[in-house]
């Protein structure tokens, strides 16, 4: 990867990224030899521009950013890491380093929320035949979906069962509406 580290004097910018949340998490800065240690260590590994010396974040406290990949940006003097935090990034404890949360986004399972309740009003679509026989209906698709997904889990292709685990979280998502909960209300622990 062809970095450029000649227009900040020698340091790039280094932009840290969970890399299943999404969530940035804090900024950086690399020297060549900062970058050169966290692609051999797999640690991240910054320039500390006032100890004007190198540093892994996580030598001392054990909350190491675990490298999982590195992207260029387009004039190439900025850096993307996305890692895998152990703990906290901020030295005051927080998540990030504007003391927001880092917890998964639920963005794509709102998305879809949202057509269900869109579906649940027609009830010319699937998901409105389903709203207009009742709950019991909903919560029994989920149900005879959550089988299938099993005996796809056990039997079947790769495939089948991310067919099926897509059809089944669907159904799930679908009872959340029927029942008037919002899949943000969901506590989602990685």
């Amino acid at each position: 990867m062809e970095i450029d580290f000649n227009k900040l004097g020698g340091l790039v910018p280094a932009i840290i990224q969970d890399a299943d949340t999404l969530q940035v998490l804090m900024l950086g800065f690399m020297n060549e030899e900062a970058y050169k240690k966290t692609v051999e260590t797999g640690k991240v590994t910054f320039y500390s521009r006032t100890r004007q010396t190198l540093w892994t974040k996580g030598e001392t406290s054990g909350l190491f950013l675990n490298l999982v990949s590195i992207k260029n940006d387009c004039d190439k003097d900025t850096l993307l890491i996305k890692v895998h935090p152990v703990g906290p990034v901020c030295h005051t404890g927080t998540d990030t380093c504007w003391a927001e949360e880092n917890k998964p986004s639920l963005a794509a399972l709102k998305k879809v929320q949202s057509q269900i309740a869109e579906d649940f009003k027609n009830p010319e679509t699937y998901a409105g035949k389903m709203h207009a026989e009742g709950l019991n209906r909903v919560a029994q698709t989920l149900g005879e979906e959550a089988v299938v997904t099993v005996i796809k889990a056990a039997g079947g292709s790769r495939e089948d069962l991310i067919e099926q685990s897509s059809t089944l979280i669907y159904h799930l998502v679908a009872l959340l509406e029927e029942k008037g909960i919002s899949v943000e209300e969901l506590n989602i622990k990685g």
